[in-house]
């Protein structure tokens, strides 16, 4: 089990949704760099947010950057800045980022980058959450994503849920007859 470097936003909303505890269980060891950290610290940022980064889990690291931030990464915010900077200084073989400009750039330099419904969707898959209440949870905040993409997840999981439950129209047991 790897670790995964993470920028602000899904870690602000995991924390929302009463969902940050699914990233150790996922991903052993979350590293996030200082802007990170003080974007979550914000004055502007959820009070829940704010008291979680105070005191942040044993899970999650800071990691102080060894090189400067690319000037190619100018116009992107601090937090995605130095995130992808510290995953391509670690290596790291994953970045947790949310915003699509943020999300281009990682990607270009060779990022493998996973977004918040993603990692929601793997902890449903390893039966660490239900994904309907944390998508419920999810819109009641402001985290914005394609609504068709959460209604395909929704049902990949509702179908997923059948095969383990063994339903007749996958060999498992009958109540007909």
């Amino acid at each position: 089990m790897q670790s995964i470097v993470a920028d602000t936003t899904p870690l602000n909303y995991l924390v929302l949704i009463q969902a940050a505890e699914i990233l150790p269980n996922l991903y052993r060891k979350v590293l996030i760099p200082p802007a990170v950290k003080a974007e979550l610290a914000h004055a502007n940022t959820p009070h829940i947010v704010r008291s979680w980064i105070s005191q942040a889990p044993s899970w999650l690291e800071v990691v102080n950057l060894k090189q400067p931030v690319d000037s190619a990464l100018s116009h992107l915010d601090a937090g995605e800045r130095e995130a992808i900077s510290l995953a391509s200084e670690l290596q790291a073989s994953l970045l947790l980022m949310d915003e699509r400009d943020g999300v281009a750039m990682a990607r270009h330099r060779g990022l493998t980058v996973i977004g918040t419904l993603a990692a929601l969707d793997l902890a449903a898959v390893r039966g660490l959450i239900d994904l309907l209440t944390m998508f419920d949870r999810l819109r009641a905040t402001t985290f914005r994503s394609p609504l068709r993409l959460m209604v395909s997840m929704l049902e990949q999981d509702a179908e997923r849920k059948k095969r383990q439950e063994g339903g007749p129209e996958y060999g498992g047991p009958s109540n007909a007859g």
